[in-house]
């Protein structure tokens, strides 16, 4: 029997006020300012999630707001994090939706995925593997991650269609004979990663798309044939799993199914990291199931 390769990213999105005990009580241990310790815990928590799910994902998604809100010492325990995602074998997806004008986005860009030049030498960055980006301000604001990105054989995930109740009313809204704005986004998403196809035939600039959304899976696809898509919203937003089928639709297409509180939750409730390997491997199962029917 083959392998069951991972089609699952891991979602951490850590709640400082709701961690797992055995994390909380070590940063207590420690003392230290409140933002001190938070981090400490935080970045405890992290690891011990990514350490007990990685053989089921592969990648990890961090959630760039839910470490900044701690100030310094969050981007502190944001990179711990990271780099234990990299140790794990895991793609590191840093999902904080950039998108500025090219100047902007450029540092935004060293900031996560580069390094910044200085007299002093150069300032390393977060150094993830791939970054969430958003695409309202234009084709000119999306280059410089893109460049980024293949500089360092990365790749980005362009939002096209996400998962929060409100979307529909801005981009699935359209005036008589206009295509919606998923699709417009759809467009560019293929047309910046034509350019940047690999020896899969998949290519480095991937679409963030609603898997509480199955309905639109199919034309989606049809748009965006080499890209991977990120698929938020399975659990506890309602997507499931087996409504996926059309993004893993025969060719190259590949997904990443990204869960959060449906990995994470299991393991907060029973107070363990073990629970989130049985809920990462459960999701994983789901996963290969319905995207082997594809192949």
């Amino acid at each position: 029997m083959a392998e069951r390769q991972s089609q699952v990213a891991l979602g951490l999105d850590p709640d400082p006020a709701r961690l797992l005990p055995a994390a909380v009580a070590q940063a207590s241990s420690a003392g230290g300012a409140a933002a001190d310790r938070a981090a400490r815990a935080v970045a405890l928590h992290c690891r011990a999630l990514i350490q007990a799910a990685a053989p089921a994902c592969a990648a990890v998604k961090l959630q760039l707001a839910c470490f900044e809100r701690l100030g310094g010492p969050g981007w502190t325990a944001l990179a711990e994090v990271c780099e234990a995602g990299r140790v794990a074998g895991l793609l590191v997806i840093a999902d904080g939706k950039r998108g500025d004008v090219p100047h902007t986005a450029a540092a935004y860009a060293q900031a996560l995925m580069g390094s910044t030049p200085t007299p002093f030498g150069e300032v390393a960055g977060l150094g993830a593997d791939a970054i969430t980006l958003n695409p309202l301000l234009g084709r000119d604001a999306l280059e410089p991650f893109v460049t980024a990105a293949r500089a360092r054989d990365g790749g980005t995930f362009v939002l096209v269609r996400t998962s929060n109740d409100g979307a529909g009313e801005i981009q699935d809204a359209a005036p008589p004979g206009a295509q919606p704005l998923r699709d417009r986004l759809a467009r560019l998403v293929d047309e910046l990663g034509a350019t940047g196809v690999g020896e899969t035939g998949l290519a480095d600039v991937g679409a963030v798309v609603a898997a509480t959304e199955p309905a639109l899976l199919a034309s989606l696809r049809e748009a965006m044939p080499r890209a991977v898509f990120l698929l938020p919203g399975v659990g506890a937003q309602g997507g499931r799993a087996e409504l996926l089928g059309p993004a893993f639709a025969p060719g190259p297409a590949a997904a990443l199914i990204a869960a959060s509180r449906s990995i994470v939750g299991p393991a907060l409730e029973a107070g363990t990291a073990e629970a989130a390997r049985i809920a990462a491997e459960a999701l994983r199962a789901a996963a290969w199931d319905v995207s082997s029917t594809r192949r």
